[in-house]
């Protein structure tokens, strides 16, 4: 019998990819918060042992760090809503995939910042990661050929384009390198945790059921060369 190369997806798969994703982010948010408060209750202490500081050898593991620290209450205020919404959006086809993508996005934003910064400045902040979720949402579903994402990344690239304002030179007391180098990450991260799956089962060919020719006798039923019409079949002939 032919196999669907296509299977539909699964509601409850879905929702329990969702249910578990909601819960990551919220657990996320928890933390960045919690962290907040400790630096806040230190006199924002925190944030200057852990901030990036660019070209400081001594500084460089801060990059992964610094974006889970933030200067103010009006900052990581500024920073919740589109981290959580555009973190589930990039987390609920799943979270392996999601944290994958997190440590790449990171790696890209605190490299921007580290490498390309002016000296002596410190940078903290999760806005890389909000602009690299941001971009993986946008281009995810063109990779993945998932009708759904692509809608919801035209809706998102649409409703939020003006976030790429702050990802270019020109705002002060922003890290456009760390927008623009987290959207970097995010971009690059939509092909390199593609679903390859789909890929695969678009090139490979499904196989083909062969109707019994008249006069044969359908397969089981005894006959001196049903032996060789199954072997046929496998083979899709």
């Amino acid at each position: 019998m032919a196999t669907d190369p296509h299977p539909a997806l699964d509601p409850a798969r879905m929702i329990a990819e969702a249910r578990r994703a909601f819960f990551v982010m919220f657990a996320f948010l928890a933390v960045v918060w919690a962290l907040q408060v400790a630096n806040w209750a230190g006199d924002e202490q925190l944030a200057r042992e852990f901030a990036i500081v660019p070209r400081d050898t001594g500084r460089l593991p801060d990059i992964f760090t610094a974006q889970f620290l933030h200067v103010n209450w009006q900052h990581i205020e500024a920073n919740s809503g589109p981290l959580f919404i555009f973190g589930f959006l990039a987390a609920y086809r799943g979270v392996k995939k999601f944290l994958g993508l997190t440590v790449l996005i990171v790696l890209t934003s605190g490299a921007s910042v580290w490498f390309f910064e002016h000296a002596n400045t410190y940078t903290v902040g999760a806005s890389g990661l909000v602009y690299g979720y941001f971009g993986y949402v946008v281009l995810r579903g063109i990779f993945d050929r998932h009708l759904i994402d692509s809608l919801i990344g035209v809706v998102m690239g649409g409703s939020f384009a003006y976030l790429l304002t702050n990802a270019v030179p020109g705002t002060p007391g922003i890290s456009w390198l760390g927008h623009l180098g987290g959207l970097v990450g995010g971009l690059a991260g939509a092909w390199i945790f593609r679903d390859r799956s789909t890929a695969r089962s678009s090139t490979g060919s499904a196989p083909t059921a062969v109707a019994p020719a008249p006069g044969v006798p359908a397969q089981g039923a005894p006959s001196p060369r049903a032996d060789l019409l199954k072997e046929l079949d496998d083979l899709g002939l």
